[in-house]
């Protein structure tokens, strides 16, 4: 019976990417998206032995049907990859709450939902993993990302604690952290963050994927959750934590332009 992985905003970016490259060494992928369409398009794209289902990551329903059918095909759930997420850019008090509300809701909503959801078949199967998309955007606060910057410093908080919590239980919980990656989301952050013009899009959906699956194969459990994706979030990283507060905020402020925000938006 082939190992089996869940992948949530499926359909497109990163989560397609991470679905082509697990289909493609025989794993049993579950396509997950909100555009029903979309995902089995991509399902039929990528071929292999894959599931498809839409539902929504903020419906607790929807994860426990969508889990359902996909280990009742499967048997088991290797491996978790809470990877839908949504971004807001702009100027904090020129931006809706609803809008701001409806971040949370699938980036902290949607990952609690599915590490709650996914636990008695994660326990079922032994050696199970969560992958949790954080990004470089958790490490220090950026003016024109603040909502989405908060969401994934609640992702990489929650991927600690759980890593701890379910260590006995034998279920790893790690989370990715990314800079820019070249997928349609870039629209809205270049829309609304001077970050991204500072620091340039370095990455793509395959650096993200691979890095996924090296996470997922690593024959010893990393000493800590966090996996630092490309050598500008492991710099800001190492920066931010060897430097006095002070002068990570000038460098934050300086690559964010934040001066700017007032007369931007």
């Amino acid at each position: 019976m082939p190992r089996a992985v869940f992948v949530t905003g499926a359909a497109a970016g990163i989560g397609r990417a991470i679905a082509e490259r697990f289909a493609a060494d025989g794993w049993a992928v579950g396509l997950y998206d909100v555009d029903a369409d979309a995902v089995q398009e991509t399902a039929a794209a990528i071929g292999g032995d894959t599931l498809t289902g839409a539902f929504d990551v903020t419906d607790a329903e929807g994860w426990r049907s969508a889990l359902d059918v996909f280990t009742s095909a499967t048997g088991r759930l290797d491996v978790l990859v809470n990877n839908a997420g949504i971004l807001v850019s702009g100027a904090f008090g020129e931006t809706s709450l609803a809008t701001q509300h409806a971040v949370l809701d699938v980036n902290i909503k949607g990952v609690l939902n599915g590490c709650y959801c996914a636990l008695p078949y994660l326990r079922e199967t032994p050696g199970s993993q969560v992958i949790n998309m954080a990004s470089a955007s958790a490490l220090y606060g950026q003016p024109g990302l603040a909502v989405y910057g908060a969401s994934k410093a609640a992702v990489r908080s929650l991927t600690e604690a759980l890593d701890l919590e379910w260590r006995g239980l034998g279920i790893a919980v790690h989370d990715l952290l990314p800079l820019f990656v070249q997928t349609a989301m870039m629209d809205e952050v270049n829309r609304g963050a001077a970050s991204a013009k500072s620091l340039g899009v370095r990455l793509t959906p395959a650096d993200i994927a691979e890095q996924v699956w090296h996470t997922v194969h690593s024959h010893r459990r990393p000493p800590q959750p966090h996996v630092l994706v490309g050598w500008q979030t492991k710099l800001l990283s190492a920066a931010t934590a060897l430097s006095p507060t002070w002068l990570n905020r000038l460098v934050v402020g300086y690559i964010s332009k934040a001066d700017s925000l007032g007369k931007t938006y």
